[in-house]
């Protein structure tokens, strides 16, 4: 039974590895923005543990970690967590770009720095959630994609880094999910909206599982998921 550390557990993929791992009765740490938040993923998932800290303000992460019980060993930090705000470069606010990026990079940035010590103690794996967007940059969504580039970065280095330590890392790129984020950006691009040509957020958790069941004389480094055939 592994220990697993997982942002984004309320909905979407996040929730459906929760899922997995809870009927595999691995042992679950799940970061909640508060305290409200953190009752209902305990209730949701029977067993679990919570954190809570708001990764929308990367700079306090630290100190709201500090005050609470920490795991010693962590097998997975899973980070799945993000927010997307679609517009143009000529339309995004400063301020919109600084939240995706806050949410997207710094805040995966910091919870990893935090938890390095336990992820060292069990040569755990560090797993980013990034997006397609992560790859190529489409028009209207350049504040989200600079983030996830940024984030792609991140997981680049943090590889080199760590492996010495045995520490592993794998960045994941979805294509279409069918998640409440999928079908809101849809409504904003005035789009319409078909989860029948999305990829499942039980798949897309299949794989992310299966990065973690991978033998340990090898790393994912890199994995792309495509929608359909």
């Amino acid at each position: 039974m592994g220990v697993h550390l997982i942002t984004g557990a309320g909905s979407g993929i996040g929730a459906a590895v929760a899922g997995v791992l809870t009927e595999r009765g691995e042992d679950l740490w799940l970061l909640a923005r508060d305290e409200a938040r953190a009752e209902e993923l305990r209730s949701r998932f029977p067993g679990s543990r919570t954190l809570a800290a708001d990764l929308a303000e990367p700079t306090t992460l630290a100190a709201a970690l500090g005050k609470q019980e920490l795991p010693e060993r962590l097998d997975s930090l899973m980070h799945v967590a993000g927010t997307l705000e679609p517009g143009t470069v000529a339309d995004l606010d400063p301020a919109v770009w600084q939240g995706m990026l806050a949410v997207n990079c710094v805040a995966p940035a910091e919870l990893t720095r935090v938890v390095l010590p336990a992820l060292r103690a069990a040569a755990g794996r560090v797993v980013f959630v990034n997006s397609g967007a992560g790859l190529h940059a489409p028009p209207g969504l350049g504040g989200y994609a600079a983030s996830k580039f940024a984030l792609r970065a991140l997981a680049e280095s943090l590889r080199a880094e760590e492996y010495r330590n045995g520490v592993r890392v794998t960045t994941v790129f979805p294509g279409e999910v069918d998640t409440p984020m999928q079908a809101r950006l849809h409504g904003a691009l005035g789009l319409p909206y078909d989860p029948d040509i999305c990829l499942a957020a039980e798949s897309v958790a299949a794989a992310l599982v299966g990065v973690l069941d991978f033998p340990a004389d090898g790393t994912l480094s890199e994995l792309t998921i495509r929608p359909g055939c």
